[in-house]
């Protein structure tokens, strides 16, 4: 396959991804094959690791960590910010001109993660548009979040929904990937219907609570203190405690298990939403998965432009272009140039970036790595490349560096 950049495509019939005129940065985002125990508070959503902190963090205190003081020498540095999965902040202190992958790889050794580049940091854009853009892992920091920021706030989070949770190696890559599934749930991007939503609950129940007991549970007000999805009232904490007493017996790995692979079948699942219009002003939502590309209609699915069907993307200004094999389209009904229009520049380029990064984790069996060519005057387009692992790559960086980790506690 060749991923391509602003008017470069990909041929989709080849599994080895070779980016045309693509300047992939070396190496992807490393995590240590060294594992060590890591332990957790019991109150849900807080996350306190008792294993070494990287270089340059102060890990005193208990879900917020203090930078220590800027050194004298390397340069100016940034505070940054990040906000884990478990609600909880941590402190890092790294140059401003350092690459972002500096910063992810710091997260990934924190959290003694091997399935590192399921994850990603995320940032929203400062000049208004509020934009959530990924961190390009081979820009300088001062290039992304900017300099202008005391403390720039991003988020660590699942960038990769994988189709197949049974794929995942490590019991904590599941929980991360579960906690990401109950963040989506209760804000309401994973839409459904109440009884699957109920059943989701339960499974959080059951990896948080334990056992359903009925001398500590007498009635579903156990469950007034969370707030699994919107629109949750009295009648769906009942749904959620009649899911839960059915329960017994599962450990909160076989609980975390089951909530993600009833998770994957929704519809929903992994998807955020991009606002387009098409060529005829239509208002339409556009999302990137495992799959290929979707249309949505509000949150109806009206479309799917898979990766086998797609020849080339781009996009020129405000305009994402779906370049179709012959294969892929019905004369008459639609061109082989399938075109979408975003409200800016940003907007377009940014989910484009995001294709060609599903493009290559989920398609490609590995993607070639060459040096980002520098920024010129007259440019012939992005050089933008996904540049880390992909999924295969992944199940086999996991298998030959897997080393057992001790049990954590939630």
């Amino acid at each position: 396959m060749v991923c391509a950049g602003q008017g470069l495509g990909f041929d989709s019939g080849r599994q080895h991804c070779n980016m045309m005129d693509s300047d992939l940065p070396p190496g992807s985002c490393n995590s240590t094959g060294h594992l060590s125990t890591i332990g957790y508070h019991t109150l849900p959503g807080r996350m306190h690791h008792s294993a070494s902190t990287p270089a340059g963090v102060d890990g005193a205190g208990g879900g917020s960590r203090t930078p220590p003081a800027t050194p004298k020498k390397g340069g100016k540095m940034l505070a940054v910010r990040i906000h884990m999965l478990d609600e909880s902040i941590s402190m890092f202190q790294i140059q401003s001109k350092a690459l972002g992958r500096v910063l992810f790889d710091q997260v990934c050794r924190q959290l003694h993660l091997l399935e590192a580049d399921y994850f990603g940091l995320e940032y929203q854009d400062a000049s208004g548009t509020k934009i959530w853009y990924w961190l390009d892992s081979e820009k300088p920091m001062c290039r992304q979040v900017g300099l202008s920021m005391l403390e720039p706030n991003l988020r660590f989070c699942v960038k990769f929904y994988t189709s197949d949770p049974a794929r995942l190696e490590e019991e904590f890559t599941r929980y991360l990937f579960c906690l990401q599934v109950k963040k989506d749930l209760a804000t309401g991007c994973i839409q459904c219907n109440e009884n699957t939503a109920a059943l989701m609950a339960s499974y959080i129940v059951q990896a948080e609570c334990g056992d359903f007991v009925p001398e500590d549970y007498p009635d579903h007000t156990y469950l007034s203190g969370y707030k699994f999805f919107p629109g949750q009232d009295s009648e769906s904490e009942r749904r959620i405690m009649e899911n839960h007493k059915k329960h017994l017996g599962q450990s909160p790995a076989e609980a975390d298990l089951n909530l993600l692979e009833t998770a994957r079948r929704c519809e929903l699942y992994g998807i955020k939403m991009h606002p387009a219009k098409d060529h005829e002003g239509v208002p339409l939502n556009l999302a990137v998965a495992h799959l290929g590309i979707i249309v949505f209609q509000n949150y109806t699915k009206i479309n799917t432009f898979s990766w086998a069907k797609i020849r080339k993307i781009s996009f020129k200004r405000k305009k994402f272009l779906i370049k179709l094999h012959p294969e892929g389209y019905v004369s008459g009904y639609y061109r082989d140039v399938v075109e979408f229009f975003f409200d800016g520049r940003n907007e377009c380029k940014n989910f484009w970036k995001k294709c060609v990064e599903n493009h290559g984790f989920f398609r490609c069996s590995s993607v070639q790595r060459q040096p980002r060519a520098k920024t010129r005057v007259i440019s012939r387009g992005s050089s933008f490349r996904y540049s880390g692992k992909t999924q295969k790559q992944i199940v086999e960086y996991v298998r030959d560096n897997y080393v057992k980790r001790q049990t954590f506690q939630r």
